[in-house]
């Protein structure tokens, strides 16, 4: 406060910028997560999650013998970075289904990011659908008849 008392203001970004102006948000958050997601998937496309306990295991699958929502992601991933899409989609469909609307996710936080806009939450319908299907392929894959197509 102290700019303020001497007639200076105390925020000269905010002077010096119009009215109704936002600051540019940092391209640095979508970045990382990027360059992040990148890595991982590099580990994955070198080491294989095939072999047993190189990655450690589900903990619900190791507790109850239920297949989670996630069972079989890594794999599925390890397969995608191969080009090995079949393969990837006995893994985990629900991944291979998600991959594309992940990766435009992340598209679409960095362009507004360098628009300096936020990416904003999905509408709440959306978000109870994305819920309802995670839990729906996690009862399906553990059903008897269905494993054969959706279990790991």
């Amino acid at each position: 406060m102290a700019g303020v008392a001497h007639g200076l203001p105390a925020d000269d970004a905010a002077a010096s910028r119009p009215a109704g102006r936002a600051l540019r948000a940092p391209l640095s958050t979508p970045l990382t997560t990027g360059v992040a997601v990148v890595g991982a998937t590099a580990v994955l496309a070198v080491r294989t999650p095939y072999e047993a306990g190189s990655y450690g295991s589900c903990p619900l699958h190791s507790l109850t013998g239920w297949w989670c929502p996630l069972c079989g992601g890594l794999r599925a991933t390890h397969d995608l970075a191969h080009g090995d899409v079949a393969a990837a989609w006995g893994m985990n469909p629900l991944w291979v289904v998600a991959v594309p609307f992940v990766v435009l996710t992340w598209a679409l936080w960095l362009v507004r990011r360098r628009q300096g806009r936020a990416l904003g939450a999905p509408p709440a319908w959306l978000r109870w659908s994305a819920v309802g299907v995670v839990l729906a392929f996690g009862v399906l894959r553990n059903v008897p008849a269905l494993a054969p197509w959706l279990a790991p």
